[in-house]
């Protein structure tokens, strides 16, 4: 069966981009036709400015607004990133393959990068490295399939480069997983910025 692995992260909002794209899709088809896991992303939260304790209540809401969306814990897996420590773990073993030019090269980065420089912060590390934490998160579920839109299909690209390089370095590690896109909503896109 088809491994499926999606992540949202507790930002507090549920966006349009989110419902149409991902969540609807989750509790419509995904849990139905694949194994499939669904996370709430919280230490993605952490890579900007943020209140420990707003992130743990945004995570709790997240899992909750995961299981009004019609998700079935009887059908499928959801779980707070967090909770599980090989994620931290397993970001770290794939910075060892990453290259410091991957991680600038994303299109991500570059714009929230200058935006907190525009603001006059600085830039967090973790920043830079979200994509490589996001590779670890789908690949620490021998995970087939992503659902993304269109402004995260470059980070899933990175995850397979991330997947075949290591698998070239060490043997055969991981499954390189495939971006699929939602048929509705591909290019809706964060419209809280």
């Amino acid at each position: 069966m088809t491994r499926v692995f999606s992540g949202v992260k507790p930002t507090g909002h549920l966006t349009l981009g989110n419902y149409l794209g991902a969540m609807r899709r989750w509790a419509d088809v995904d849990q139905h036709q694949a194994d499939a896991l669904f996370c709430v992303v919280d230490l993605h939260a952490l890579t900007v400015d943020h209140d420990p304790g707003r992130v743990r209540r945004l995570s709790r809401q997240a899992a909750t607004l995961l299981l009004a969306s019609g998700l079935d814990p009887e059908l499928c897996t959801v779980f707070v990133q967090s909770h599980v420590d090989e994620h931290a773990r397993l970001s770290y073993l794939l910075e060892c393959v990453a290259t410091d030019g991957e991680m600038r090269r994303m299109i991500q980065y570059k714009e929230k990068a200058a935006r907190e420089r525009e603001r006059g912060g600085s830039v967090r590390l973790s920043l830079l490295t979200y994509p490589v934490l996001m590779a670890a998160d789908i690949l620490a579920y021998g995970t087939d399939e992503v659902p993304v839109g269109d402004d995260q299909t470059q980070h899933v690209e990175l995850t397979r480069d991330l997947a075949v390089r290591f698998n070239q370095r060490y043997g055969h590690t991981f499954v390189v997983p495939r971006a699929t896109r939602p048929q509705v909503a591909a290019r809706v896109m964060n419209l809280q910025e």
